[in-house]
C-alpha cells in the first residue's frame, strides 16, 4: 500500500528522514511525500527543490496541508516544544504519526497523546532510530542466548563535545532530555526488563557551552534485579566514545563488552584455580538480520509494516513512553536528591 505523508518541520533533521525515505527503494515504493509543512517557508521550499519534491503542497498550518495533500502519515521533526500541538493536530486531522522523539516535554503530554491516538484509532510511534543498528539489535540477540547467563548489569558511558549551536545550547537538562533517551531506550531494549527507579546526579560541568544540565550520572533499578548505569557528559573535550556509548553488560556466567562501534568481546569464566579463576572469550554471533539496522530507513520501514498488518511497531508511544519516563524520572531525581519510582 502507498501513503502519502506530510513532513513537518523542515530544519537540518529533516534531511535524514527525507534522504532515508529516498534512498531506500521499499520506502520510495510505499511513501509518496506530499507535503511540507514549517513556520519559514522558505525552509521548506528549499527542502522540497534539493529533493525534487515539486509537487508537495508547502505552507505553515499543518492541518491546511494536510487537507489540501490528501496525506495520511505525519512525520513530525519539530523542536520538541512544539510536539504536541503537532501531533494532536495530526491525529484529530486523521493521520498515522512518526515522531522525533522526545515524544512529549512531559509524561502528561505523553500520555495525552498515547490516549488521544487510541481514541481516534490512529498509530503513533516515535523515532528511536538507534535502537536500529546493528549492534544495539547483537546485543539483545547475544543476552537473549543465555551465553553469559542470566543478565544481571548493565553500564554505559557516553562522552562526546559537540558544539551544536541552536536551541539545544538554551535548553533545560540537555544531555537527559535530548540524548539520553536514545541510551536508556537502549538499555531498556538490550534489557528487555522494565525500567522501575532511578537516582541520578546532573551537573552542568566548569567550561560547559550548554546553558544547563550538560552532563549527568544516574542509576536505574530495572525488574528482576537487573541494575542498569549511566555516566554521560556533553561536554567532555578530549578523546570521545562513540555516539552509541561504550558498553559492558554483565550476566551470572560472564560478561560482554562493546565499544559502540565494531568491537565486540564476550568473555566467560574460566576454570584457574586460586582467587580469580581468570576467563575464555565467547563467539558474537554476527549481525543478523540487515534490513533492522538502518536507522531511521529501518524505524521508517517499521513503521509502514505496522500500517500495512496492523501490528504495533516496536517503537509505539504506548510503549516508548517508558524510555521518555526514565529520562523525566532521572530529571526529577536530580532536583531533588532522592531515589525515584518510575510509574510508566
Amino acid at each position: 500500500m502507498r501513503y502519502n505523508a506530510v513532513l513537518c518541520g523542515c530544519g537540518a533533521m529533516s534531511k535524514g528522514w527525507l534522504t532515508a525515505i529516498t534512498s531506500d527503494p521499499m520506502l520510495a515504493g510505499s511513501i509518496d511525500v506530499v507535503g511540507l509543512v514549517d513556520l519559514n517557508r522558505s525552509a521548506a521550499e528549499e527542502l522540497a527543490a534539493q529533493y525534487g519534491l515539486d509537487k508537495a503542497v508547502i505552507g505553515s498550518d499543518l492541518a491546511d496541508v494536510i487537507a489540501k495533500s490528501g496525506a495520511n502519515i505525519v512525520f513530525d521533526v519539530v523542536i520538541p516544544t512544539a510536539r504536541f500541538n503537532v501531533v494532536s493536530t495530526a491525529l484529530k486531522s486523521g493521520c498515522h504519526v512518526l515522531s522525533e522523539k522526545p515524544m512529549g516535554t512531559s509524561l502528561a503530554e505523553a500520555a495525552a497523546l498515547i490516549d488521544l491516538a487510541a481514541e481516534r484509532g490512529q498509530m503513533h510511534a516515535v523515532v528511536q532510530n538507534r535502537r536500529f543498528i546493528s549492534g544495539v539489535r547483537r546485543l539483545r540477540r547475544f543476552v537473549e542466548s543465555g551465553a553469559i547467563g542470566t543478565l544481571t548489569a548493565l553500564h554505559c558511558d557516553f562522552f562526546l563535545g559537540p558544539h551544536f549551536g541552536g536551541f539545544r545550547e538554551d535548553m533545560d537538562n540537555v544531555l537527559l532530555l535530548d540524548m539520553a533517551i536514545h541510551t536508556f531506550d537502549a538499555a531498556r531494549f538490550m534489557a528487555n526488563k522494565k525500567p522501575l527507579a532511578v537516582y541520578c546526579v546532573e551537573k552542568n560541568p566548569i567550561g560547559s557551552w550548554y546553558r544547563h544540565g550538560a552532563s549527568a550520572n544516574a542509576v536505574f533499578e530495572f525488574a528482576d534485579d537487573v541494575v542498569f548505569t549511566y555516566r554521560g557528559s556533553w561536554c567532555a573535550e578530549g578523546e570521545p566514545t562513540s555516539w552509541e556509548g561504550r558498553w559492558r553488560l554483565i550476566g551470572s556466567k560472564g560478561m560482554l563488552t562493546w565499544d559502540g562501534a565494531e568491537d565486540f568481546r564476550a568473555t566467560v569464566a574460566g576454570n584457574e584455580p586460586g582467587l580469580l579463576h581468570g576467563f575464555v572469550l565467547a563467539d558474537v554471533p554476527p549481525p543478523e538480520h540487515d534490513e533492522e539496522t538502518h536507522g531511521h530507513a529501518s524505524v521508517i520501514a517499521s513503521f509502514v509494516n505496522a500500517l500495512d498488518t496492523g501490528k504495533p511497531p516496536e517503537t509505539a508511544g504506548f510503549d516508548n513512553i517508558r524510555s521518555l519516563a526514565m529520562v523525566f524520572g532521572a530529571i526529577e531525581s536530580a532536583k531533588t536528591g532522592k531515589r525515584v519510582e518510575i510509574a510508566a
